[in-house]
C-alpha cells in the first residue's frame, strides 16, 4: 500500500497528497528508475560516487520550472565535474529533449519518470489528485544520503536556490 501524506504542498492554494515516503536529510536516497532524453533507464546508483543536486518539477513547459531548470543549469556550470544535477519530471523524454534544446540547458541531465513513476513513490513526490510530481530539491552525498531537502511548500513557488547550492557545496 502506498503512503498518502496531506497537509504538506499545496497547489494554488489548494491542498495536494503526496504519495510515497517521507525521505529525510540523513535516510539512505531511495533508488529509482527513469529515462533520459534517448529513452536510456537511469538509476540513483549510475552515479555513485558523485555529490547529486536532484531538482524535481511538475512540467518543464510552465514557467517556474522553466524559471528553476534554466537557473540550476547556470550554477551548474560553476560547480565541479564530481557534481551531477539531475532535473527530473512526467514529461515525455521528447519533450525534454526538445525543450533542453530551445532552453539551451547543457548542464542539467533531464529525466522522464512517466513510464514507472519510480522516482515520484520511491520519493514521495507524486502528486495524487494532479499526477504530476511536486517541486522539490534534494542533494544527495556521495555515500548515498540525502544531506538536503526542499520539498516546496507551494507548488508554484520557487525552491531556495541558495540553500540548495550551498548544501552541495560542503559535500566536495
Amino acid at each position: 500500500m502506498v503512503q498518502e501524506r496531506t497537509d504538506v504542498i499545496t497547489f494554488k492554494g489548494n491542498p495536494m497528497t503526496l504519495l510515497g515516503p517521507d525521505v529525510a536529510v540523513g535516510s539512505p536516497a531511495p533508488d529509482f528508475r527513469v529515462v533520459d532524453n534517448a529513452l536510456q533507464p537511469v538509476t540513483l546508483t549510475d552515479s555513485t560516487g558523485k555529490v547529486r543536486i536532484i531538482t524535481v518539477v511538475p512540467s518543464l513547459d510552465t514557467p517556474v520550472c522553466d524559471t528553476m531548470t534554466r537557473r540550476f543549469n547556470e550554477d551548474a556550470a560553476k560547480l565541479p565535474e564530481d557534481v551531477v544535477v539531475y532535473t527530473v519530471s512526467l514529461d515525455l523524454p521528447f519533450a525534454q529533449k526538445r525543450w533542453c534544446g530551445n532552453a539551451g540547458i547543457e548542464k542539467v541531465v533531464t529525466l522522464s519518470d512517466y513510464q514507472d513513476r519510480s522516482f515520484g513513490l520511491n520519493w514521495g513526490m507524486l502528486i495524487k489528485e494532479l499526477k504530476l510530481l511536486a517541486r522539490a530539491v534534494f542533494v544527495v552525498d556521495r555515500s548515498g544520503k540525502v544531506a538536503y531537502r526542499d520539498v516546496v511548500s507551494e507548488v508554484t513557488a520557487e525552491p531556495d536556490y541558495n540553500a540548495a547550492l550551498e548544501a552541495a557545496r560542503k559535500l566536495l
